[in-house]
């Protein structure tokens, strides 16, 4: 029960990581609120979490900004705290850049980069109030390094992480802790929903998606690390991790190699 007593918001908890995080968290004794924009799937979940003495629902709109403060206000009024926020809702992309029609980069920083900064900032006030708090970020390994066809989804995961590690900076006196999960290939349906240049959803699975590690496994060592209070951790198969591995310490080869990597 390692999670007795504390509150947790999941976004993006209506299917894959999310989801699966739902229930562990649940099963190690967290109260959750539960968010992302389809409510009867989330309703779903909640059930399969223990009902509502467990898990409440409060649906949003990563992309709504203006409403994402008042959601952030039910949030905490569903258990009367936040102890936690998992920033794990995201968008992922499928084109060249060259192809990409800038909306589609303009929605990824949107829904990838500025909601999870937005549901952050809401909850830092309540937190440093408390002297007590944890931001969880499931960015992504294509937040270490770019990737072909996913310019736009790296370019705003790699925002994330020099926001989140500035604000760690900043906030490491008043109790906030900062996790950063860089995930490598995971089986879900974000590449189903992965946008074109067009901005229409891709509509397949990825070979190396579906190759990708369960999702449940990938729940489980999130909330490890949510639990340790890790920096940061990447969670991905050997492949992904040689090139985290690349990236710091031969970046060049790295680039190389990239160059002709199946990213699909």
């Amino acid at each position: 029960m390692q999670f007795a007593h504390q509150v947790v918001w999941v976004t993006g908890a209506s299917s894959g990581i999310g989801e699966q995080l739902a229930y562990r968290l649940a099963q190690q004794g967290a109260r959750l609120v539960l968010s992302a924009r389809n409510a009867d799937r989330l309703a779903q979940v909640a059930a399969g979490c223990g009902g509502e003495a467990v898990a409440r629902v409060v649906p949003l709109d990563l992309a709504a900004h203006d409403t994402l403060e008042r959601r952030a206000a039910e949030a905490r009024a569903a258990f009367g705290r936040i102890d936690v926020l998992v920033n794990n809702a995201g968008l992922s992309q499928r084109a060249r850049a060259a192809d990409t029609h800038w909306s589609v980069d303009e929605r990824l920083v949107d829904v990838d980069y500025l909601g999870p900064v937005i549901l952050t900032k809401a909850l830092l006030p309540h937190w440093a109030e408390r002297e007590q708090g944890h931001v969880v970020v499931v960015s992504s390994v294509a937040g270490r390094f770019g990737v072909p066809l996913r310019s736009g989804y790296s370019g705003a995961k790699f925002a994330l992480r020099g926001f989140f590690e500035a604000l760690r900076a900043e906030v490491a006196g008043q109790g906030i802790s900062v996790t950063m999960v860089y995930p490598g290939f995971v089986h879900t349906d974000l590449s189903r929903h992965a946008l074109l240049g067009d901005g229409t959803p891709q509509g397949t699975m990825d070979a190396a998606t579906r190759a990708g590690i369960p999702a449940d496994v990938c729940a489980w060592r999130i909330a490890d690390a949510i639990h340790a209070k890790r920096r940061e951790v990447v969670i991905a198969g050997f492949r992904e991790r040689l090139a985290v591995l690349l990236q710091r310490f031969a970046p060049g080869l790295l680039a190389r190699a990239i160059r002709t990597a199946r990213v699909t």
